[in-house]
């Protein structure tokens, strides 16, 4: 595993210096490695090997390793622990920022066979910005995203997200919008052209998940912006002294290890392109 991840650094560093990445391409690979390194995946993998593999050794220990893979990833203390070290934790909000800017990302899709737009898991992000601004804490919310998906890229997250705060009474004065940002780089830097766009706009509270604020964070001060963070979507780490949480596997758990491992791999492959 060490080995092979030495040589995808040393690729990439070299891919990069003589093949300087589209954004298109970029957002390509990011998707493909955040496939790869999904435990999922992996599962799969080892459950193949011992399905199909001509060793019988090979199947024992691939079955074996699958066994405490299921085990580690699917453990909810395991993951609370683990993942609440990398994730930022909330701050409470004691002054009134100009601006709440939004990262995308996963929160808004459209159902074509129902024409109807559907809301997911990071839709927190947004509804603590606009809780934030009833309660007079932000005066604008800046939301940034484009489509995020591979085979709906027509379909613009801001636009939609924007279309909803419009539909709750937000006043259209009140909304910034960014449709070009395809990762959290993008995100910094589109924000970082609408600010500038907007000099009376001095302070910002960024808002986005726990887990995704310290990469967004470190992007956004790499572009200059000073930010505040607000973490939204956050990781419980009480411990809980009973058997569901310290033993019963939960296969929700595999969805938290899944944002932990592409944050986590995110802000390495950040770290090679000078993102951040």
């Amino acid at each position: 595993m060490f080995d092979a991840l030495t040589a995808f650094y040393f690729t990439f560093t070299l891919a990069k210096k003589s093949y300087p990445a589209t954004p298109f391409m970029f957002f390509i690979v990011s998707k493909i490695l955040s496939y790869l390194f999904r435990p999922v995946i992996w599962l799969l993998i080892l459950a193949a090997i011992a399905l199909f593999h001509k060793n019988p050794r090979k199947r024992r220990q691939s079955l074996l390793l699958g066994f405490l893979i299921l085990l580690f990833f699917s453990n909810t203390f395991i993951v609370t622990k683990i993942t609440s070290l990398w994730a930022i934790t909330p701050s409470h909000v004691t002054r009134t920022y100009d601006v709440g800017v939004v990262l995308g990302g996963g929160t808004v899709s459209y159902e074509k066979e129902y024409n109807r737009v559907t809301y997911k898991g990071d839709i927190d992000r947004l509804l603590q910005a606009i809780t934030l601004y009833e309660d007079g804490k932000i005066k604008k919310i800046l939301v940034t995203g484009a489509s995020g998906n591979l085979i709906y890229t027509h379909l613009k997250e801001a636009k939609l997200l924007r279309s909803f705060l419009l539909k709750i009474g937000i006043p259209k004065g009140s909304i910034l919008m960014d449709t070009l940002a395809e990762n959290t780089h993008e995100n910094a830097v589109y924000t970082k052209r609408i600010l500038e766009q907007h000099p009376r706009i001095r302070s910002v509270l960024l808002i986005t998940s726990s887990l995704h604020m310290r990469r967004a964070m470190a992007c956004f001060r790499h572009e200059g912006i000073s930010v505040q963070p607000y973490a939204t979507n956050l990781i419980n780490s009480e411990t809980h002294w009973n058997v569901e949480y310290l033993l019963i596997p939960n296969a929700s758990n595999f969805l938290i290890w899944d944002g932990a491992i592409h944050e986590m791999l995110g802000y390495g492959v950040y770290k090679i392109m000078g993102y951040i």
